[in-house]
């Protein structure tokens, strides 16, 4: 065993650790597929949303650990439940009411609303894949309905008709009196309309392969199990896809934590190895309620994009998987600093504390440098109080902070200078309250802008930081957290913000002055 294989053995990072556990599966033998099988699910009901995308970052993450301890080869799978019912319209589509006409027809089967696909399903896969492929991940696309009309699941199906009492006697315990009356983990594809019917079995025919039901305009039909004829209940269906596939290893939300345990219970029942599962905390919207696909709350994987890099969106996946996170605009700044704090330490890291660094979970061994020379944090607020309006007049002042630095040399500095001036606009310049200077905050201000008038010690933020102490603990500021919450609340109209000293180097001395001396006029509350 190599070194970096010994050490990444005993990491401690959730990545390794869930690796770990895969591989203790094949700790005799290797699979008789001949690779490890990582999942992810998706249902295309909605458009996708950044909970969709973190499920495939996570487990890209699992994947590639479990690389790094094992010569096994390995796949991942993006699968779509496609071939579901369409049971409700969602609030964040147009063709509102055209739409309601296709309820209950299997999800490929529904109208694209947007009129760029054959069906509603095939649009929503699609932009799926484009927004995943942006980030490169390597992954093969499923789809439920290719795979139960090619014949992919019969095999699968025919044995769950063998075992349909085992089943349901898995099932129905944790069902109500009014379903278990109805409950079927069969969903025929009626024939006559094409809908997917929740319809109870009249009989099930484990010799023919065959359920007999009664459609709801009374006819009885009898369909064949096999060829897309059907489709199984969605706890049912996991579990068969498992058992069909051999899938090693699938993540999963904390609400679906009881459909894991009835999929476990069935997976065996068709003969087969449920697989390693993670479950990881959901993600909240700004007012802590779950983001739904329905809903369109939370964030969207586009418009997080809108506002920073991707790697800033991979960072924040890769974040204590189980527990929750509020994933609303205002975490953005956060992970994007925070990302490249990361990216600045890796490089004087040991190989042991590489492998618990999230960015070593993002890109392997090829873990760029950064060249973000000014934190995102302060970027915003260095539009704030210059009003930029485009990337180009942050780079007036970042060059006079940093003079050798370009748009061409530090492209991640670049777009993070137009991410931020966006940002600011939509979300922070509204918020914006300034107040008056006031008490021993009036004398400490003038004398802030005083000595900066005299200040020989240039673009030095250290140095200046320093100062700002200095004149905080010289005008009896005894918690200088408080002095500094002033100068925010006056001249940056937000209750905390950068490092002074790093702000005054990078706005100007001369332009610093005068926004002191503006906000002890009263200018910026006005």
């Amino acid at each position: 065993m190599s070194d970096l294989r010994e050490t990444a053995m005993s990491s401690k990072a959730w990545p390794f650790e869930e690796a770990r556990r895969v591989l203790k599966r094949y700790s005799k033998q290797p699979p008789e597929k001949g690779y490890v099988l990582f999942q992810t699910g998706y249902g295309p009901s909605g458009l996708p949303h950044i909970g969709t995308f973190g499920e495939v970052a996570r487990t890209t993450m699992v994947r590639r650990a479990f690389e790094q301890i094992s010569d096994i080869p390995t796949k991942l799978l993006c699968f779509s439940d496609d071939m579901d019912g369409f049971r409700k319209v969602p609030t964040n589509v147009p063709m509102q009411e055209e739409l309601k006409q296709d309820l209950n027809l299997p999800l490929t089967k529904v109208r694209d609303p947007f009129g760029t696909h054959a069906g509603f399903a095939q649009h929503n896969n699609a932009r799926l894949c484009d927004f995943l492929d942006s980030f490169g991940f390597e992954y093969e696309f499923a789809s439920s309905t290719e795979y139960y009309t090619s014949g992919r699941f019969d095999e699968a199906l025919l044995q769950a008709c063998r075992v349909y009492d085992k089943i349901m006697a898995i099932m129905l315990p944790t069902l109500g009196a009014d379903r278990q009356a109805t409950y079927s983990p069969f969903l025929p594809i009626s024939p006559l309309t094409g809908h997917v019917l929740q319809v109870p079995m009249v009989e099930v025919n484990a010799e023919k392969g065959t359920v007999t039901y009664d459609e709801p305009t009374g006819e009885r039909i009898e369909l064949a199990v096999t060829g897309g004829n059907v489709k199984m209940q969605w706890k049912p269906d996991w579990a068969m896809r498992w058992a069909a596939l051999g899938v090693d290893y699938e993540m999963s939300g904390k609400d679906l934590i009881d459909s894991v345990t009835q999929a476990t219970k069935i997976c065996r029942a068709l003969g087969a190895q449920p697989p390693e599962c993670l479950t990881y905390e959901l993600f909240n919207d700004e007012l802590g309620q779950k983001i739904s696909k329905s809903k369109g709350n939370g964030l969207s994987m586009e418009e997080w994009l809108k506002y920073a890099a991707p790697e800033s969106l991979q960072y924040f996946m890769y974040l204590k998987p189980k527990s929750a996170k509020r994933l609303h605009f205002d975490v953005i700044p956060k992970a994007v600093d925070e990302y490249h704090q990361q990216l600045r330490a890796y490089g004087d890291q040991d190989e042991k504390a590489r492998l618990s660094n999230p960015v070593y979970h993002m890109h392997g061994h090829n873990v760029p440098a950064s060249d973000m020379l000014v934190p995102f944090a302060m970027l915003l607020n260095l539009a704030s109080v210059s009003a930029a309006e485009d990337k180009a007049q942050m780079w007036g002042f970042i060059q006079r902070y940093a003079p050798d630095a370009t748009p061409e040399n530090n492209p991640a500095m670049d777009a993070a200078a137009g991410f931020a001036v966006r940002y600011y606009n939509d979300f922070v310049k509204p918020a914006k309250t300034y107040r008056l200077a006031e008490g021993t905050e009036i004398a400490a201000f003038a004398d802030l802008a005083a000595r900066l008038k005299t200040w020989e010690g240039g673009a030095d933020a250290d140095a200046l930081q320093t100062l700002v102490f200095s004149v905080g603990k010289e005008h009896g500021f005894e918690q200088l957290r408080d002095w500094f919450k002033a100068l925010y609340e006056v001249l940056l109209g937000a209750s905390q913000g950068p490092r002074f000293g790093g702000f005054i180097a990078l706005f100007g001395l001369d332009e610093s002055i005068t926004l002191i001396e503006d906000g002890l006029a009263g200018k910026l509350a006005t």
